[in-house]
């Protein structure tokens, strides 16, 4: 059974007696440091003052294992989940009361713990200590010095012995770095802040002189501490700072950190706003889930599920919006050297991609024409769609492209296809009166990054210049090949891969301008609506029934589709004006 604890008279050392005794029974209502049954009430108290140890911040973006927690199409950011506010913004208390909140919170724990102890004198719990059975004198001195003497179980022989020992102890726990140390020492460097809430030696951003080494670190510190400046730049800023200023800073530290080049980073910025721009970067440099499109001419979407779970994928329907992909989130085996590939069971391609033939919708018996085929993921589906029925001409410029879409045409099973190859931009010469046309223009890639990191460094004004010029040729000619008088069609999709303004909503809006053509909803349940307004440009009002696709907002390349509808096989006259305007525009 043991023998009841002794409360008021302190074990003696010495000669003939144990060097070293057992200290007093502690519980955990009272406060102490490690080892004396302190870290009960108190250190939970704490742990709920100070919001409790910090958590690691989530990836910018999922990685492929994880990517069953996110498919393509479902958003980013689930749309209750709050975002992160500003590291200034994140403090509810207020910091002239930190202290005195303190005090009353150590004053709380003192009475709860004092009541506790009464409850203890009257049961007397018993212990293999000291000799004799002796009563609490209720002393909270004695009971403090005892607990925050060390942990050995060495009785003090004198006061200041006890003081010594407890400033030793003191010292001890700071070095140990517990959490709760770590919080207060965060509260009073933010009680150390002047009247206006700004540390006047840590919250300053150094703005870089120009021959300082790069440190990713510092830079990481440095844009975190520049946006949540221009996020609340009127009491954030530094006097004599100006806006432009942290601007530049911040599109200098992105480019070096994500390897942008100055052109292509302020042409980002300018797109999405400050809030989201660092998960727009990230995400953009994460490869996307892989995803695969069932070939309906072949099999069902289940059939190839089971088949393909039988060798060891890992796989689950891309989404309600799709009822053709699945996304791989892992695979024993290469996805694209199994039988049921080679068999043409299935197309490996991106969720993205879908998206475009979704929007055009394709039925049984109509002329198609697909003006940019290769590699043929769009043009196979298409071909799906129409059950092999109808007339699909597949058109590549590039020849040695169009070798691989001739073998994917033959491997899915395509029989209602013809391949040519001409320049897209005359094929209004060649043939005209189709159903439906898919555009899937030429681009700059800036929706793909992940794909090729080249386009980061390698893409610049004239470039997009003259990738623009090109799409709005292109886009000109497929109108032309559209018949207004079709019962079922006189469709036209226009997609790229590409974020930009300049081969997106500018695109478009030359076509609304020169030719019969009004613009449609897509017939896509998801995305963001396209510009009507950028920068100092202003776009046509109905540019909202574009639809823009995000890697940090839906999980999938960058993408941008478009629906028209010709209503009539003549052109709109153009004022001369605007067509001398236009033509010397392009000259220079």
């Amino acid at each position: 059974m043991g023998r009841k604890a002794n409360w008021s008279e302190k074990p003696k050392s010495g000669p003939g007696r144990k060097s070293r005794k057992q200290p007093a029974p502690s519980f955990p209502g009272m406060i102490g440091g490690p080892g004396q049954g302190g870290g009960g009430i108190a250190k939970h108290r704490k742990k709920k003052q100070f919001g409790g140890p910090g958590k690691k911040r989530n990836a910018s973006f999922p990685s492929l294992n994880d990517s069953r927690k996110l498919k393509p199409g479902q958003p980013y950011r689930k749309s209750n989940e709050p975002k992160k506010a500003p590291k200034d913004k994140q403090v509810t208390r207020s910091i002239k009361n930190v202290s005195d909140s303190e005090d009353e919170e150590e004053n709380k724990i003192m009475d709860s713990n004092s009541e506790g102890d009464e409850g203890v004198s009257d049961n007397e719990p018993e212990m293999d200590a000291g000799s004799g059975s002796e009563e609490m004198d209720g002393s909270d001195d004695e009971m403090m010095q005892d607990d925050f003497s060390g942990s050995d179980g060495e009785a003090p022989d004198s006061g200041n012995d006890e003081d010594e020992q407890n400033e030793e102890d003191g010292k001890g726990e700071d070095k140990a770095g517990n959490e709760e140390d770590d919080k207060l020492t965060k509260w009073h460097k933010i009680a150390n802040m002047n009247g206006n809430g700004e540390n006047d030696d840590t919250d300053k951003i150094e703005f870089p002189d120009g021959q300082e080494n790069f440190d990713v670190q510092v830079v990481v510190d440095r844009i975190k501490d520049v946006i949540s400046t221009l996020l609340d730049f009127k009491t954030r800023r530094e006097e004599g700072r100006s806006r432009s200023e942290y601007i530049s800073l911040l599109t200098t530290d992105l480019c070096q950190y994500y390897g942008y080049n100055e052109f292509l980073m302020e042409r980002v910025m300018q797109i999405f706003p400050l809030g989201e721009l660092q998960d727009a970067l990230d995400a953009g440099d994460a490869p996307r889930p892989l995803t695969i499109r069932t070939n309906t001419l072949k099999c069902r979407r289940r059939e190839l599920a089971q088949a393909l779970i039988s060798r060891g994928v890992n796989l689950d329907p891309v989404g309600k919006w799709s009822k053709v992909g699945l996304v791989v989130y892992s695979s024993q085996v290469p996805v694209g050297a199994t039988p049921e590939y080679l068999a043409g069971h299935y197309m490996i391609q991106g969720a993205a991609s879908f998206l475009p033939v979704m929007a055009l919708g394709p039925q049984e018996n109509e002329r198609i024409l697909d003006m940019c085929a290769a590699p043929g993921g769009k043009s196979t589906h298409i071909a799906a769609l129409m059950k092999n029925t109808g007339t699909l001409m597949a058109n590549e410029f590039n020849k040695d492209r169009a070798k691989a879409l001739i073998g994917n045409f033959h491997r899915m099973g395509v029989k209602n296809s013809v391949i040519c190859s001409y320049d897209g931009r005359k094929l209004p010469e060649v043939i005209k009166g189709f159903d439906r046309v898919l555009l899937d223009a030429p681009c700059s890639g800036t929706g793909v990054v992940s794909k090729d990191s080249s386009t980061k460094t390698q893409r610049d004004a004239k470039d997009i210049q003259r990738t623009n010029t090109k799409q709005k040729e292109l886009i000109m000619a497929a109108i032309d090949c559209l018949d207004a008088t079709s019962k079922t069609g006189g469709y036209l999709v226009y997609s790229t891969c590409s974020i930009l303004p300049e081969e997106n909503e500018e695109v478009v809006n030359l076509a609304l301008r020169k030719r019969n053509v009004k613009l449609v909803p897509t017939g896509l349940d998801f995305g963001t609506p396209g510009f009507t307004k950028f920068q100092d440009k202003r776009y046509h009002p109905t540019m909202n029934l574009t639809r823009r696709f995000y890697p940090h907002s839906h999980n999938m390349d960058g993408f941008f589709v478009a629906k028209f509808k010709k209503f009539s096989n003549s052109n709109p006259v153009i004022k001369q004006v605007e067509e001398e305007a236009e033509s010397s525009g392009e000259q220079e």
